[in-house]
């Protein structure tokens, strides 16, 4: 259960579309490091962050690793300056997560958050925040 947690920000499977948008992103296409470390309140230990590389774009902004076993919908996105943000919906056998997203972009770096709420049946919500960071370390294979 909690690998679907710690991974579900890297696996928001969504494409932002709207090209003429992300062309005000300064953000330099490329491969990328991207970090993520999820808190859950009341969580008696921090779970170890976790890192992988993505090929990102001005037509692919947002940091993700799908997961096959989750089908997820775009709800909203926005672009805005070098913010992207956007609320995401993603179900699997083990429950439903709503995501509510942004990434901040610095040239060859950006930060963000995603705040999430997952409900699992027969259970309370149990909401998580995941801090992300990424670099650009190169060009795409």
């Amino acid at each position: 259960m909690f690998r679907t947690f710690a991974t579900w920000f890297l696996a928001v499977g969504l494409s932002l579309g709207g090209v003429a948008l992300a062309a005000e992103v300064q953000m330099r296409p490329g491969l990328w490091e991207i970090s993520s470390r999820l808190e859950m309140p009341g969580m008696p230990m921090q779970m170890p962050a976790m890192t992988h590389t993505q090929c990102l774009s001005k037509e692919d902004l947002v940091p993700q690793r799908a997961e096959s076993d989750q089908q997820c919908r775009l709800l909203e996105n926005t672009v805005s300056g070098n913010m992207v943000r956007w609320v995401m919906q993603c179900t699997s056998d083990e429950g439903t997560t709503t995501a509510r997203g942004e990434v901040t972009y610095q040239g060859d770096s950006f930060k963000g958050q995603v705040r999430m709420e997952t409900v699992l049946p027969g259970q309370e919500p149990m909401k998580m925040i995941s801090y992300t960071t990424g670099k650009r370390i190169g060009d795409c294979p």
